[in-house]
């Protein structure tokens, strides 16, 4: 039986079977995966490069001979748990998206969008990691973490993007407290598998 760090090692316990068994077929990141993500994102936190050490991804993601779809991670919306993006998914996003900010996806209509005033609307989308999608393939909404915010913000903090009324709030001023957040939450999320 795969031995996890603290994170996964206590969200078993909050998981059904089925997924519990597919977290135990899954691989972590190597060392030459880590290089490439600290590559594009240099600021990575330690937090993540050490959840991706122990689990490279849970969205639809190949460990081996087996592909892996659960859901573990959470944020505010508690109707909405996310999965974690393998390093290979984090750093094709990066490569993919163009060089739209928010004010660029927006322009006119920027005033419409619920937009946290810690978050700088002139960068670059794609200089935020994006290290999560939720539930319904990130069409609904997404996490980032942000090494840009303005002068009100922290660096590092975590971006919750939620679609349709579209709106960007900040959840956490780093990773860390992120992660925390969810474990003193009791992995909420995870409330998700008694509704099936």
């Amino acid at each position: 039986m795969r031995q996890f760090d603290r994170y996964f090692s206590e969200l078993m316990e909050y998981l059904p079977e089925d997924e519990r068994l597919q977290l135990q077929l899954t691989t972590g990141a190597t060392e030459n995966q880590i290089q490439a993500l600290l590559a594009v994102f240099p600021q990575c936190p330690h937090a993540l490069i050490n959840l991706l050490k122990d689990v490279n991804g849970t969205y639809y993601c190949k460990h081996g001979e087996h592909t892996i779809c659960v859901l573990v991670l959470g944020s505010d919306l508690y109707e909405y748990p996310y999965y974690l993006k393998s390093i290979e998914q984090i750093t094709d996003d990066y490569h993919v998206d163009n060089q739209d900010s928010i004010l660029d996806r927006y322009g006119e209509f920027l005033e419409q969008i619920a937009i946290d005033e810690r978050i700088n609307v002139h960068v670059p989308l794609r200089e935020r990691l994006c290290f999560s999608d939720c539930m319904n393939n990130g069409g609904t909404s997404s996490l980032y973490i942000d090494f840009t915010p303005n002068e009100r913000g922290e660096i590092g903090q975590i971006i919750r993007y939620v679609h349709d009324p579209d709106s960007y709030e900040v959840i956490a001023p780093s990773f860390d407290v992120y992660l925390q957040q969810l474990v003193d939450g009791e992995y909420e999320f995870t409330a998700i598998y008694e509704e099936e």
